[in-house]
C-alpha cells in the first residue's frame, strides 16, 4: 500500500513530506529578479533518504530553478529567462522578459497516499498584459520507502487570453540546433554530470537529443550520499499536433525537458487550450537496465 504524505504551507511555498522528509518544496511566489522571468517553481526535491534531485540558480544559467513550468519563445517574449536566441543575432539580452504568476490554488489535499494541489495563474507579457491563462495541478503519490520511490504526476492547460495569436518555440525553431527545450524542465545536481542517459526507443547512436520515445531516465552518483539515484520522465500527451520530444543533456550539466515544441511551433489562436500531462518518478538508486525496464513498466500512466 503506498505511504503516506502530508503538506504544509508557508508564505510562499507547499511543503511536500513523508517519513519525515521533506521531498518537495513548491515555491508559488518566487522572488527572482525580472532577468530569471520569475515563476514558481519545484526545489529542493529529495530522494526518500535526503539526497538532493535538483539545483537551484546555477553559475552557470541562473533562471535554472530545480523543476519548472516554463517557456523560451512565447511570440517575442521570453518566460525562461535569460537571453533570447534569434536566427540572426544567437543569444542577446532583450527587454522581453515576461512572468508567470501565482492566482489562487482551487484544490488541496493535503494528506494521505496522495497530496496535490491545483492553481490558477496568469502569463504576464513584459508591457504587463496578461497572455495566457493556466490551470496546473502537481500530485505527489506512489511513496514506496522499501523500494526508494516516489512519484510526481503533472498536468497544465494553457488558454491564450492575449487577442492575438501566440506561437510557443523554442531555441530550435528560432535556428539553434539540438536546443529544442520548452515546458516542464528539470535541472539536475551538479554531481550528476556526467550522468546514464536511457530511454524506451535506446537510439543505437546514442542520439537522445530530439528523439520521440515514452519515456527516458538519467541516472547519476550522488555527492556527500553514498549511492546514486534516477530520475525516469514519461513524455506523457500534448493537445497540439506537434510531437512531444525530449531535450536531454548529461554534459555540462544534468537535464530533462519533453519538449511540446522541440523543433516545431505550437500556435494557439485567441482563446485556444493547450494541455499537457507528465509523469516523474524518483528513484534513489542508479537503475541498472533490467530494473529501469521493469520500472518504466510498472509506472507507465
Amino acid at each position: 500500500m503506498p505511504e503516506s504524505l502530508s503538506l504544509r504551507r508557508t508564505d510562499d511555498s507547499l511543503i511536500v513530506k513523508t517519513a519525515g522528509v521533506d521531498i518537495a518544496r513548491y515555491v508559488f511566489e518566487p522572488t527572482a529578479p525580472t532577468a530569471e522571468a520569475p515563476k514558481p517553481f519545484l526545489h529542493p526535491l529529495r530522494t526518500l533518504r535526503g539526497a538532493p534531485l535538483s539545483v537551484h540558480r546555477p553559475w552557470d544559467h541562473r533562471w535554472h530553478k530545480g523543476l519548472q513550468m516554463t517557456w523560451s519563445h512565447v511570440s517575442d517574449a521570453n518566460f525562461w529567462g535569460g537571453p533570447t536566441y534569434s536566427r540572426d543575432g544567437g543569444y542577446q539580452w532583450r527587454d522581453n522578459l515576461g512572468s508567470i504568476r501565482h492566482e489562487t490554488f482551487t484544490s488541496v489535499t493535503d494528506t494521505g497516499p496522495e497530496v496535490s494541489f491545483a492553481e490558477r495563474l496568469q502569463w504576464v507579457s513584459p508591457s504587463g498584459d496578461q497572455w495566457m491563462d493556466e490551470t496546473r495541478t502537481h500530485s505527489f503519490n506512489s511513496v514506496d520507502s522499501g523500494r526508494g520511490i516516489w512519484a510526481l504526476d503533472f498536468s497544465s492547460t494553457l488558454q491564450n487570453v492575449s487577442g492575438k495569436e501566440i506561437e510557443l518555440g523554442s531555441p530550435t525553431t528560432h535556428g539553434r540546433e539540438a536546443a529544442g527545450y520548452a515546458g516542464f524542465f528539470w535541472r539536475g545536481p551538479r554531481a550528476w554530470t556526467g550522468g546514464r542517459v536511457r530511454s524506451s526507443a535506446s537510439p543505437a547512436d546514442g542520439g537522445f537529443m530530439g528523439s520521440k520515445a515514452d519515456w527516458l531516465a538519467l541516472s547519476g552518483e550522488h555527492d556527500d550520499f553514498d549511492g546514486g539515484g534516477t530520475v525516469l520522465v514519461y513524455a506523457g500527451s500534448s493537445s497540439a499536433q506537434a510531437p512531444i520530444k525530449w531535450f536531454v543533456r548529461n554534459e555540462p550539466f544534468a537535464a530533462i525537458s519533453p519538449s511540446p515544441s522541440f523543433d516545431e511551433e505550437v500556435v494557439l489562436s485567441h482563446h485556444d487550450t493547450l494541455q499537457l500531462r507528465h509523469r516523474y518518478v524518483f528513484i534513489d538508486s542508479y537503475c541498472d537496465d533490467s530494473d529501469l525496464t521493469r520500472l518504466a513498466m510498472e509506472f507507465t500512466p
